[in-house]
């Protein structure tokens, strides 16, 4: 009985989740459009009309190959379970959780381990493992991209960054003290985790963070146990899914003549930009393009362009993930009932 009520909030709780993060996004739509005036929405279309269509589809190939890259990277963490999955199964798993995420909060993992053993006929709870390494090394990927953001911020994005700050405050500390600053609550964050942590692990909140953290560690620690050649690769791999995503931006450019003359930093720029879209509304809708449109006003791209190249960038993407996922949800459908009829 206790277990049928675990799973009904759960269910609850994503549906719950699913109806905010849809809010979210969609009142973001409603406030960008309740800015604009007739003139405006006039020059977005304009800009939509404008746009060469063949760098989108472009845009709509790269974004496939990252997947196809996770596919590659995915296999090799099997090799220490002793399974050997199909790149075209891995491939199709990848896309249908992606597919599955714009439906649900993390319901794509479920969908991913899922069709694999439709297909590959891999216990759910080994694929699920590999998974959970591997959200827990892209964790750590993105801590390491965000820093390296951070430093990116010393040109153009920083100077727009700190002229917008001082628009509504009358005076702000110079990067010295926000360094110096930034190391020091680095510091006390060290010594209030050897000082107080074992006694705030009682804490709920604390315990998954605690948790969250030795898993990001240990999924790091796992990838080790490949083998050398194969731990280079994963990292090689890993490399080229980020590339990827960025030179999905600089891709996107090419669409524009405003902004082709936008080089690897601002494609970068915008890629930080997007990630913190995602993680705000389902899927990224309505936050996504409004914060690239944000990161290319930092470039001094006129926001009808900027806005137009967000909801492009990412309606390519997204069309992607419906096209393919909805496909390889047809194809793992019918070799389920072929399984079936076996």
């Amino acid at each position: 009985m206790s277990d049928e009520l675990t799973k009904k909030k759960s269910r609850w709780g994503d549906v719950l989740r699913l109806v905010v993060f849809l809010g979210i996004g969609f009142f973001f739509i409603y406030w960008f459009l309740l800015k604009l005036d007739a003139e405006q929405k006039a020059a977005i279309w304009q800009s939509f009309r404008e746009a060469d269509y063949a760098w989108v589809a472009v845009c709509i190939l790269c974004s496939l190959l990252s997947h196809l890259v996770r596919a590659l990277r995915w296999q090799l963490l099997f090799k220490p379970i002793g399974c050997r999955p199909s790149l075209l199964n891995t491939f199709g798993s990848v896309v249908v959780a992606y597919l599955g995420n714009l439906a649900f909060p993390r319901a794509g993992e479920v969908m991913r381990c899922a069709t694999l053993r439709t297909s590959e006929r891999i216990p759910v709870e080994k694929s699920l493992g590999t998974v959970v390494t591997e959200r827990a090394i892209d964790l750590v990927a993105f801590a390491i991209i965000i820093v390296v953001g951070l430093l990116a911020m010393f040109g153009k994005a920083k100077d727009w960054l700190y002229d917008t700050l001082s628009e509504r405050f009358e005076s702000l500390p110079n990067m010295a003290m926000i360094g110096g600053a930034l190391v020091l609550l680095a510091v006390l964050a060290f010594l209030f985790y050897k000082l107080f942590w074992k006694r705030l692990l009682h804490i709920s909140l604390f315990k998954k963070v605690d948790d969250l953290m030795r898993g990001m560690i240990d999924g790091v620690k796992s990838i080790l146990h490949l083998g050398t050649r194969n731990t280079l690769l994963f990292i090689a791999y890993s490399i080229v899914i980020y590339l990827l995503y960025i030179l999905g931006g600089l891709i996107i450019f090419q669409a524009f003549a405003e902004t082709q003359w936008l080089g690897f930093t601002a494609a970068f720029v915008l890629y930080l930009f997007g990630s913190v879209g995602m993680t705000f509304s389902q899927g990224g809708i309505g936050v996504y393009p409004v914060l690239v449109q944000l990161a290319l006003d930092i470039y001094g791209i006129p926001m009808e362009v900027g806005s137009a190249c967000g909801w492009l960038l990412w309606g390519s993407q997204q069309a992607a993930v419906i096209a393919v996922g909805a496909a390889f949800l047809i194809y793992f459908s019918l070799l389920k009932h072929k399984n079936k009829a076996q």
